[in-house]
């Protein structure tokens, strides 16, 4: 079986960002990913990274022993972030999508990983101009880590309903709260993954499809949730990006206190249940379609409900969770959210007062998508 390393000490937590380079003037997107590199300072090597295209940079903290601690480290990364990208001219954003932005203008990082990836996915690769976070939770025992992703995994569409923050997509209003979703659903291994039910059935498929050729290791397996062998962690990786700081922080806070539940509930020995991942899709369509405002199944008294009715259930029942953890304070943050203040509506409205995307950057300057001074 694959090797692991799910051995503690547990729920320690970390946070990955995918921010965005604009040239301060126009805001369109700047391929500066190599000059920001070079000038990162040393101390935080490994922290600030590439990702697939020029004009987009990944910030990840360093696992952290609470979502408080996380919480400051990155928002001393976002500064640092923003201090040498002023010093070379350029400004930092955040959000699901770039409003304006072509896919066909960016350039591809020059890194073995990334141009075998276009060698091999061509279009499907080369339209990846999203952004999300990415939130790891440490788990202790390969069959509880199992246990916590196939428990996760149905809160997905959840989870994005309330990140939600792509409404603009190429100078265009799609109609979607998060237009990121069917971007990034044209991956193959991507989206929501299968119920895996055991570290057995895991590692004997990941093992299958290395075997033939289909992947190099887990990591091309891109699920909205996912376990993360080498580090330990389960990973969610279903929300968009946010633009302020405070809305990671409270997903994050919802994302570990939900891990730190099902964690009891594995104790317990308490089954959950096989939805079909058709199921589970078809709430995310719709999750991603109207996000907060819309309706979302509810798997288990079976019938649809209104999301933030359904969110805000959640969070009210992992408050002993998030007491646990220390991160009460943290999960509260989620009342934005849970108000439909989402990011995706912040920029509609935004888009209702001006009516132009080159102008996001508005009078509300904390809650506009565009920011020349800070990305939250």
């Amino acid at each position: 079986m694959l090797d692991h390393r799910f051995n503690g000490p547990p729920f320690t937590i970390g946070i990955e960002e995918e921010l965005m380079l604009l040239d301060p003037g126009d805001l369109s997107l700047v391929q500066g990913i190599e000059g920001i590199l070079d000038a990162v300072p040393r101390e935080l090597d490994g922290q600030v990274k590439p990702e697939l295209m020029q004009s987009v940079l990944e910030i990840a903290t360093k696992p952290c022993q609470s979502v408080g601690e996380a919480g400051e480290e990155l928002r001393k990364l976002r500064r640092t972030l923003i201090e040498v990208a002023g010093a070379q001219g350029m400004s930092v954003a955040a959000s699901g999508t770039h409003p304006f932005a072509h896919w066909e203008d960016q350039k591809i990082v020059e890194r073995q990983r990334y141009e075998d990836l276009i060698d091999e996915l061509g279009f499907i690769a080369r339209r990846e101009l999203i952004f999300g976070t990415h939130v790891h939770v440490a788990i202790e025992h390969p069959d509880r880590a199992i246990y916590v992703a196939d428990g996760i995994r149905l809160f997905l569409p959840l989870l994005l309903a309330l990140s939600a923050n792509s409404p603009f997509w190429r100078g265009e209003l799609t109609g979607m709260m998060s237009s990121r979703t069917p971007v990034f659903r044209a991956f193959p291994r991507a989206g929501i993954p299968p119920h895996y039910g055991s570290w057995e059935t895991y590692s004997n498929r990941v093992e299958q499809m290395m075997r033939g050729g289909a992947i190099e290791d887990y990591t091309y397996l891109w699920w909205d949730v996912r376990p993360h062998p080498n580090l330990g962690t389960v990973e969610t990786r279903i929300f968009d990006q946010q633009t302020t700081l405070e809305h990671t922080i409270a997903l994050a806070a919802l994302t570990i206190s939900l891990a730190h539940r099902f964690s009891s509930l594995y104790d317990a020995q308490e089954p959950i249940g096989e939805f079909p991942s058709e199921l589970i899709d078809d709430n995310k369509v719709r999750a991603a379609l109207r996000g907060m405002d819309g309706k979302l199944i509810d798997f288990f008294a079976g019938e649809q409900q209104q999301a933030e009715r359904m969110a805000a259930s959640l969070v009210e029942g992992l408050t002993d969770d998030a007491r646990d953890l220390g991160c009460s304070a943290e999960l509260d943050l989620l009342d934005d959210l849970l108000r439909r203040r989402t990011g995706a509506h912040r920029q509609l409205r935004h888009w209702e007062r001006h009516g132009d995307l080159s102008a996001l950057e508005g009078d509300d300057r904390r809650h506009a998508l565009l920011t020349n001074s800070k990305p939250g």
